[in-house]
């Protein structure tokens, strides 16, 4: 099995809200997921982090700590080592990317009433991500 680097931002505002994109491509198209995706050669986890938030909502970001490791299917027989990292946001305008649908910030309640990626709110609420101070 082939494993892909790959990356991705936990986005809290001032409100607590967290930052989702819906996702354009597959896997799981359709659905809420952070912004994240793919390392390029030789690119570091935290900088791919930083540079795919970017892409996908318009905003720039300071990358903080590392949440955790996630091992996604990508369906196809490879699978995604994803390492998601805290991050806040420093510049830019919030706008969905041409692999994102949409872009918007959710409070953590309303996780429960929209398609989430698997298991997502189960890894964002075992890190206790809504009872931390912001990055």
């Amino acid at each position: 099995m082939s494993t892909i680097r790959a990356a991705s931002t936990i986005i809290l505002d001032e409100q607590r809200r967290i930052l989702l994109v819906l996702r354009r491509d597959e896997p799981e198209k359709g659905r809420w997921s952070v912004p994240g995706g793919s390392c390029e050669p030789g690119e570091s986890y935290a900088d791919a982090a930083a540079r795919e938030a970017l892409e996908e909502t318009g905003l720039q970001v300071s990358i903080g700590r590392e949440l955790w490791v996630a091992m996604i299917p990508a369906g196809d027989g490879r699978v995604f080592e994803a390492h998601d990292f805290s991050a806040t946001v420093v510049g830019g305008g919030l706008a969905p990317g041409d692999d994102a649908d949409d872009a918007r910030w959710f409070f953590e309640a309303e996780l429960d009433t929209i398609p989430l990626t698997q298991d997502l709110a189960g890894y964002l609420r075992r890190a206790g991500v809504f009872q931390q101070p912001p990055a």
